[in-house]
């Protein structure tokens, strides 16, 4: 739904002076509001706020870090000074307890009614950065039952939200049956079928305690090189893509996955490019796949640490990912913005970014930071 046309912004305009049409339209506004959902209030209220922001803050707004360390002042002080949407959780920022880094992120933010992401790689297993997280991971439940999903992620999604955690990239909906591959130890399924249940089951279990994040949009089964050290490639077709790799996707959007991590891989039979670079992919997951949440990129300095000189920029490739309809930039390392923000802004003004895409990327971003700072204040 766009901004113009969620159920509490459709009411109509009185002509001035009209006091019948002024108690009209008033009364069809708290009617439309009274009638919306909590996700369109929130998009509402996003709007809104979007609407007050400068280009740069919008710009800023894109971007989620991670800043090494346990003290919250040097987190605030970069909260403040650069404005991203939020903050990634590596396993050297995560003390031992719950209570503990409850207690350490309390105190973040910069504007009243919106609270920053704050995410974490919460898998379980070999991925897990919670020293309280003992549930099972994929290794395991890939050859459990459902309900063993289901279990573990209702738990693991209760210990995220108990530590003030609000995204986990916890959800891995690649397919893959190969023992040799990079990813097989992390993938819910070996076939279509079985991952497609259990990643449904993962994001089913994560909503209304944290925001589930799907991962690696279009697919790390189709390769078993490692995007963190290269850019893996496949030639697989299309129809392949749809029939192997699409089903655990489609699964976990249909059962309200709030966000979408694409993966730095190079489908060439689709696009030379890597995914999440990509339109093409973006406008497939969007128009095939029907997501409407956000898109997130991988860790984009794993565009450098490949060693293409292609991808050697980083301020480049934040354009780069932005114009292909990302809407958050992964960093996982304390980068100055600067540079990449002031490219983006350019792109903006040069034309070779709508402005009107800047805006639908941070309308989505400050929906789900309004619906934390409201799960937080309950």
């Amino acid at each position: 739904m766009s901004p113009t046309t969620s159920p509490a912004a459709t009411a109509v305009v009185p002509a001035a002076g009209d006091s019948s049409a002024t108690a009209s339209s008033g009364r069809a506004a708290r009617e439309a509001t009274s009638a919306a959902t909590p996700e369109q209030l929130d998009r509402l209220y996003a709007d809104t706020r979007m609407r007050s922001m400068s280009l740069a803050d919008k710009v800023s707004t894109l971007f989620m870090v991670q800043l090494p360390g346990t003290d919250p002042a040097p987190m605030q002080a970069y909260l403040a000074g650069n404005r991203p949407g939020g903050l990634l959780l590596l396993g050297s920022n995560i003390p031992a307890t719950a209570a503990a880094l409850l207690g350490q992120l309390a105190g973040l933010g910069f504007a009243t009614g919106l609270k920053p992401l704050i995410a974490v790689d919460e898998e379980g297993g070999d991925v897990t950065r919670l020293p309280e997280d003992g549930f099972a991971g994929a290794d395991r439940l890939k050859s459990l039952p459902v309900a063993a999903t289901t279990d573990a992620f209702t738990q693991r999604a209760a210990l995220l939200e108990r530590s003030g955690i609000s995204v986990n990239f916890g959800t891995v909906a690649d397919v893959t049956s190969d023992p040799g591959s990079f990813i097989f130890d992390r993938v819910l399924g070996t076939d279509p079928a079985s991952a497609s249940d259990r990643v449904g089951a993962s994001v089913a279990a994560q909503n209304g305690s944290v925001f589930a994040t799907l991962k690696h949009f279009p697919g790390h089964g189709e390769t078993a090189a490692d995007s963190h050290t290269s850019i893996p490639s496949t030639g697989i077709s299309f129809a392949q893509w749809q029939s192997q790799d699409a089903p655990p996707f489609r699964s976990g959007i249909a059962a309200g996955a709030p966000l979408v991590m694409f993966g730095h891989l190079a489908y060439t039979a689709v696009d030379s490019a890597p995914a999440s670079l990509s339109v093409r992919w973006h406008e497939i997951l969007r128009g095939e796949l029907g997501f409407t949440g956000v898109a997130i990129t991988d860790d984009m300095l794993m565009l450098q640490d490949s060693g293409d000189p292609a991808y050697s920029d980083q301020a480049a490739n934040a354009v780069r990912a932005v114009a292909a309809g990302n809407d958050i930039l992964l960093y996982n390392s304390a980068i100055d913005m600067a540079p990449s923000v002031a490219a983006i802004i350019a792109a903006v003004q040069s034309g070779q970014i709508d402005e009107a895409q800047i805006d639908e990327s941070v309308v989505r971003i400050l929906a789900l930071q309004r619906a934390a700072w409201l799960r937080a204040a309950s």
